[in-house]
C-alpha cells in the first residue's frame, strides 16, 4: 500500500501545499494559524536578522509537513545558484534546533553564513507539522499518531527532499541530520534507494540505528515494559509523547530561568537523558530550549526505538506475530537492508553519548558501503545534545561538517 501511494503522489510533491515561496516578514507569516500553534523557528530566525521563507508540502500518505527556508542574510545575500543544505531534527524536537543556538554558534546560521541554502526540516506530529488531509491529531479517536521513526523516513524525508529540489533546480543537495533525523535517513537510503543519488553527503550527528549498547537510563527502564506500555497507551487511547503545550512552557520558562533555585535541576535533567557534559549547557537558553522540546511525537516512535534497544537490530516496527506476518509475511520484521545505502556518510560520534554508543556507532559503520568514516568528537565529554545544542558544537564539530560539504560540492 506504501509503494502505492508513493507512486499516485510523488509527481505532486514538489507543487502540492507551498504557502510562502517568497523572504517574508513576520507579518505575513501564519502565526494566527490555530493549526500551527508555534512557530518558534521562525521567530528565532528573523530576530536573528536571517532572511526566511516557509514552506509546506504534502507526503503521499496525507501529512502536511512545515519547511522553512533560510536563503541568505544581509552580510550573505540571497542569489541564486547556491548550494543547498538540508538539516533534520531529533526526536522530540523541530527546526528550531538548528537556529536556537544564535549566530555565530547554529549550524543554519553557520552554513548560511558560508555560502548555503539551508533548509530546515520538521516531521510529522511535531509543532509545526500537525495537520493532515484527512485526520485530526486532537481527536481521540484519531488514526493520525499512526507512525513511527519509519514513515518519517519513508514518507516524509523523500516529500521534503524532493519538494526542496524541485524548488532549487538543483539535483543533488547535502543532508545533515541529529540522532533520529539519522535513524530516518537511514531508513529512506535503504528502503528508497534512488534517493542516494540525490544526496551529495550525508553528515550523521550523533547517529542512532543499533542501539542495544546505550547508556541512557531513560531507555534502559522503558524498554523492557514496551509492550505492556504500548498496550496500556492504545487503551487509554493515548497516541501523541509528550505534547507541546503552553503550561509546560510557562513551566520551563519559571523553573529554569537564571534567577530560580531550580535551574540546576533543569540542566541535571537534560544530562540524564544524553549524559553529562557541564561546560557546554548554556544555562541561560534552557528555557528557550524547554520552549522547542518536546515538540511532540507518537507513543510509536518511542516504542519503535524501545524495540531497537531489545532486539540488537535496526529493523522495522513489530507489530506482533500475526500483524507482522500480514504486513511483512514473517514472524519477525526485516532488518533494514543498509548495504543500499550508497549515499557518501560521515558519522560524527562522541565517547560520552549516552543515546549514540560508540560500539553501535561502529557497527552501523561497517554496513555503509560507501562511509565518509568515522568521526569522533575530541571533547571526551560530549553528550547527545550537545550536537546541536554545544556552546562550542562550532570549533568541535561544525566546522568539520561545513569542510566535508565544501570537499562534495
Amino acid at each position: 500500500m506504501a509503494n502505492h501511494y508513493h507512486a499516485v503522489f510523488v509527481l505532486a510533491i514538489a507543487v502540492i501545499g507551498m504557502v510562502s515561496a517568497a523572504v517574508v516578514p513576520r507579518s505575513l507569516l501564519p502565526t494566527g494559524d490555530t493549526n500551527v500553534p508555534m512557530n518558534l523557528t521562525a521567530d528565532i530566525v528573523l530576530r536573528d536578522g536571517y532572511y526566511l521563507e516557509q514552506h509546506q508540502v504534502t507526503t503521499a500518505d496525507g501529512y502536511i509537513l512545515t519547511m522553512f527556508r533560510i536563503p541568505g542574510s544581509p552580510a550573505n545575500p540571497v542569489r541564486q545558484g547556491k548550494n543547498v543544505a538540508f538539516l533534520m531534527h531529533g526526536l522530540l524536537s523541530s527546526s528550531a534546533d538548528y537556529v536556537i543556538s544564535g549566530p555565530g554558534r547554529a549550524l543554519a546560521y553557520l552554513l548560511v553564513d558560508a555560502g548555503y541554502d539551508v533548509w530546515l526540516g520538521n516531521a510529522r506530529g511535531n509543532t509545526n507539522s500537525r495537520r493532515h488531509i484527512f485526520h485530526d491529531p486532537d481527536a481521540r479517536s484519531t488514526n493520525f499518531w499512526d507512525f513511527s521513526w519509519h514513515e518519517i523516513g519513508y514518507f516524509d524525508l523523500p516529500a521534503m527532499i524532493d519538494y526542496t529540489l524541485a524548488y532549487t533546480g538543483h539535483t543533488s543537495l547535502h543532508y545533515a541530520g541529529h540522532s533520529q533525523g539519522t535513524t530516518s535517513f537511514f531508513v529512506m537510503a535503504s528502503t528508497q534507494p534512488d534517493y542516494n543519488k540525490k544526496i551529495r553527503s550525508m553528515h550523521a550527528l550523533a547517529p542512532v540505528a543499533f542501539m542495544s549498547n546505550l547508556r541512557s537510563p531513560f531507555v534502559r527502564a522503558f524498554a523492557p515494559f514496551v509492550n505492556q506500555l504500548e498496550w496500556i497507551m492504545s487503551m487509554l487511547g493515548v497516541n501523541e509523547f509528550l505534547p507541546s503545550n503552553e503550561m509546560m512552557i510557562l513551566g520551563g520558562q519559571r523553573l529554569c530561568e537564571d534567577e530560580s533555585p531550580f535551574q540546576e535541576v533543569c540542566a541535571n535533567v537534560l544530562f540524564l537523558i544524553g549524559g553529562f557534559n557541564s561546560p557546554q549547557l548554556n544555562r541561560t537558553m534552557i528555557p528557550a530550549l524547554l520552549e522547542n522540546a518536546p515538540a511532540g511525537a507518537s507513543v510509536n516512535q518511542l516504542v519503535h526505538y524501545a524495540q531497537g534497544y531489545n532486539s540488537g537490530r535496526f529493523r522495522q516496527y513489530d507489530f506482533g506475530l500475526t500483524l507482522n506476518l500480514i504486513r511483512y509475511g514473517s514472524v519477525r520484521p526485516p532488518d533494514y537492508p543498509l548495504h543500499r545505502v550508497t549515499a557518501p556518510v560521515a558519522l560524527h560520534f562522541s565517547d560520552n553519548d549516552w543515546l549514540a554508543a560508540v560500539s553501535d556507532v561502529r557497527e552501523l559503520h561497517s554496513h555503509l558501503s560507501n562511509s565518509i568514516g568515522l568521526f569522533r568528537v575530541s571533547d571526551p565529554r560530549w553528550n547527545h545534545l550537545d550536537f546541536v545544542w554545544g556552546i562550542d558544537a562550532n570549533t568541535f564539530l561544525y566546522e568539520r561538517v561545513i569542510s566535508f560539504m565544501d570537499r562534495f560540492n
